[in-house]
């Protein structure tokens, strides 16, 4: 979830003011506090099971929140930073994408190893949730104009990475980022099951697109049957 979600998701169930919590979250004293570098606390609230006193101020809440980030990112994870190449908030920036690219949790390992490929080759992460982030809905399927969306998080139009995390990622999207797999992927496709078709070449990219469309064109014809 992104911060506002988070925020809403509180208040629905009596924990916060929605508006104190995302007012709090943009606080850069509150974040260095907390051991944050970083303009928002984005992507540094940890998704977890929690248990609140309703008496709980919002500022508690966050501290938590961040307090458990810290403890999953524990010393021994900071060695892994080099080793890919990122400082901590570039990583947890790409465990966010991660976190919203991959639902089946075999290929988390995998999207991370074509997102940091395509970061050394100095490619377009061309990734369909910071176009989401920066148009503020989810949508099922992007339009050719949502990818042209003027945003630093829109990685269509921008090489690198956006300026910040686009979500909270969770421990497995974390893990991932810091062990990815060993691929010559550079693209992937989405399946509509949850799962994606990984392709080295563009050729082979656009053979899969092909394929994805097709097969919902089957599966439509067959509904309507």
């Amino acid at each position: 979830l992104t911060r506002h979600e988070v925020a809403g998701l509180l208040a629905k169930q009596g924990v916060v003011d929605s508006t104190q919590f995302v007012r709090l979250s943009e606080d850069p004293d509150l974040a260095e506090r907390l051991g944050i570098r970083a303009e928002t606390l984005e992507g540094y609230l940890f998704p977890e099971t929690y248990f609140f006193d309703l008496k709980t101020t919002e500022e508690d809440v966050i501290a938590l929140l961040v307090g458990q980030f810290h403890a999953v990112f524990a010393d021994s994870l900071y060695s892994r930073l080099d080793a890919i190449k990122l400082d901590l908030h570039q990583a947890v920036t790409l465990a966010s994408i991660v976190e919203r690219e991959a639902q089946a949790a075999s290929e988390r390992p995998v999207i991370s190893g074509v997102f940091l490929r395509r970061l050394q080759l100095q490619r377009r992460l061309e990734s369909c949730a910071t176009v989401e982030y920066a148009l503020g809905v989810h949508k099922k399927r992007l339009t050719n104009a949502d990818l042209r969306v003027v945003s630093p998080f829109n990685t269509y139009r921008h090489r690198g990475l956006p300026p910040g995390p686009i979500g909270n990622p969770g421990r497995a999207a974390l893990l991932a980022t810091l062990y990815p797999a060993p691929t010559e992927y550079l693209y992937f496709v989405a399946r509509g099951d949850g799962t994606h078709i990984f392709s080295r070449t563009n050729k082979e990219h656009e053979r899969a697109k092909s394929e994805v469309r097709r097969q919902e064109r089957l599966a439509q014809n067959t509904s309507l049957n």
